[in-house]
């Protein structure tokens, strides 16, 4: 046991980039052992094919694990991925790491079409892990879709605009899963795209992703009134999925909610110094759900009418049980903060090609942790992917060899080292796939 209690004096403390053997954020191994099991990297050399007269086409699988490497570390911009490349990192992560430039290259090799093989990728992944006791079999599933808005700076961003939010940068949608808070689907959209831009063509891919990933049981989509759409509610409805999608309050969906007698309103629970109630009636032949709240007391000047929040629903359970999982739609909201603390900070490149590729990456990356807690330390409260990082992933090590093996040494007295132990053995028990 060393004697570590006493101060070395830090002005005396001789400092020195020299030891060959550190492993910068050596918890990362514990995701390139999923990565590995999933078989990213061969999955990414079969789906992503990239014409080879275009500049960055070699070590397609290489490189995107590279990118997702940094990413799940917390990289924010191509430099970022050099950390890969200091002291035994790239030894432990399987050898060659590219360089930034290169890597930059890469990215600025996708067009739209190229992007969509990403798409692929990222589906391809998800039927991996659901495969691997990821997914909710024949359990429901419940899916929740929003698009947000990703800032940059700088007018040389192919495709950045101010949009309704009046902040210049893009557009996303974003579908993910409720309940492990893992990214199911992702689409770039241009910073001027309308909410509802490509909405029916996005659930179209979703439904059919989910499908192929094994899910059989009851699918719910939950999404707010941006996407209020008569053509989602067919394609829905043809897939057989429940749906409940909030509304605008427009003259037909207040004359509606007027039209509501006032006896069959009923009162919800609601915090000290408000009120909440909920009825339901129907509109263009649909379940319409509503919500009403206001303030009581003094701060009821303030908003002393009745505000209302209806949606439209095909589910037939009790009005309060419908209304009140509504309301947890806003769980995405959490995926979208994790996704602009790493990846999503910034999107680096002034091509909108390699935006896209950089930002069905970042989904990807994200699901390699969420998949990394699921499968690694099962019934288990989910963490913010910052949390995950800190605690299993930002541990300094040192790579080395001795009798023709080699160990990776972690800090003595790890807080979390009995959790990362537990990870990397259920990990390792994982079949691999081919």
């Amino acid at each position: 046991m060393v004697q570590d209690d006493e101060s070395v004096g830090l002005d005396g403390v001789q400092v020195e980039f020299d030891d060959q053997r550190v492993v910068c954020d050596a918890g990362v191994a514990l995701v390139a052992t999923l990565a590995e099991r999933l078989g990213i990297e061969a999955l990414a050399g079969q789906r992503v094919r990239l014409r080879p007269d275009r500049p960055g086409a070699a070590n397609v699988g290489r490189k995107v694990m590279a990118l997702l490497f940094a990413m799940v570390l917390g990289a924010d911009s191509i430099e970022d991925c050099e950390v890969l490349r200091a002291g035994r990192t790239r030894r432990l992560l399987g050898g060659w790491v590219p360089a930034p430039s290169t890597l930059g290259t890469f990215l600025r090799a996708f067009t739209f079409g190229h992007v969509r093989q990403l798409d692929a990728l990222l589906g391809g992944a998800l039927e991996r892990a659901w495969e691997a006791g990821a997914g909710p079999g024949d359990g429901r599933l419940v899916i929740d879709v929003d698009s947000f808005v990703g800032e940059v700076c700088g007018d040389r961003k192919q495709g950045a605009a101010y949009g309704s939010t009046r902040v210049f940068g893009y557009h996303p949608l974003l579908a993910t899963r409720a309940d492990t808070r893992a990214a199911l689907h992702i689409r770039l959209r241009k910073g001027s795209a309308n909410t509802q831009k490509g909405i029916k063509r996005f659930c179209e891919e979703l439904i059919a992703r989910v499908q192929r990933a094994g899910a059989s049981g009851t699918v719910l989509l939950r999404a707010d009134s941006g996407f209020w759409n008569t053509k989602v509610f067919e394609v829905l409805e043809k897939a057989g999925w429940q749906y409940s999608i909030g509304v605008r309050n427009n003259r037909k969906v207040q004359a509606a909610v007027q039209a509501i007698p006032e006896d069959a309103w009923q009162t919800i629970p609601y915090p000290d110094g408000g009120e909440a109630q909920i009825a339901e009636t129907t509109y263009s032949g649909r379940r319409l759900l509503v919500r009403r709240t206001r303030l009581l007391g003094a701060q009821a000047e303030l908003f002393p009418d009745w505000r209302h929040f209806a949606f439209v629903t095909n589910r037939t359970e009790s009005i309060t049980t419908v209304e009140a999982e509504h309301r947890d739609h806003a769980v995405v909201e959490q995926v979208i903060a994790d996704l602009k603390d790493q990846a999503l900070a910034h999107f680096p490149s002034g091509h909108y090609g390699a935006n896209g590729a950089w930002t069905v990456l970042a989904a990807l990356a994200h699901n390699l942790l969420r998949w990394t807690q699921l499968l690694g330390l099962p019934n288990t409260t989910v963490r913010a992917a910052r949390t995950m990082r800190r605690r299993l992933l930002a541990i300094p090590g040192r790579l080395t060899s001795h009798a023709r093996g080699w160990t990776l040494h972690l800090p003595a007295r790890w807080p979390w080292h009995g959790d990362y132990i537990n990870a990397l053995n259920r990990i390792r028990a994982l079949p691999t796939t081919a």
